[in-house]
């Protein structure tokens, strides 16, 4: 058997090539379809929404600024730049975190509670209306388990 040349192409097959495609459109599409609900109602970016309500869900609604751009699935930078902004707005305080003062806490106030509280039924409805309800319960096992082979799931991030 010849042993395949490394710069050649290996060409996708027709239903590889179909199961990429749908996976990149889902990676490029849904987010911003997710988003522009939260956007008309609430005022927030996908990842803005994301940030508080991964706060809001943490013991104490506290988290190390770099879990949570683990957790949001953005840069350090990117999360200070939102993150100075909910200051501003009241919605969330830093502070050096005391078990270890090389972190940053984020720690959400009740307004900013109250925010994430208020967008969470656009979001959920978004979730349901684009994701959920076009699936039956077989197919979401399915999504769930594909996640979890591709490593893709917060759990797989931390």
């Amino acid at each position: 058997m010849a042993t395949p040349d490394p710069d050649e192409a290996l060409w996708l097959t027709p239903a590889e090539k179909e199961a990429w495609t749908g996976l990149v459109s889902l990676v490029l599409l849904l987010p911003g379809r997710l988003e522009s609900p939260l956007q008309r109602d609430a005022g927030l970016t996908l990842f803005e929404y994301l940030t508080l309500s991964h706060i809001s869900e943490a013991p104490e609604r506290r988290l190390r600024m770099s879990e949570l751009a683990y957790l949001a699935n953005g840069s350090l930078s990117r999360l200070s730049n939102v993150v100075k902004r909910f200051e501003q707005r009241g919605w969330v305080e830093r502070t050096p975190d005391p078990e270890d003062g090389r972190y940053t806490l984020a720690t959400l106030t009740d307004d900013g509670y109250d925010v994430v509280v208020a967008a969470a039924p656009t979001h959920v409805r978004s979730v349901r209306d684009l994701v959920l309800e076009p699936l039956t319960a077989e197919d979401q096992a399915a999504l769930a388990r594909i996640a979890a082979k591709l490593r893709t799931r917060p759990v797989d991030l931390a």
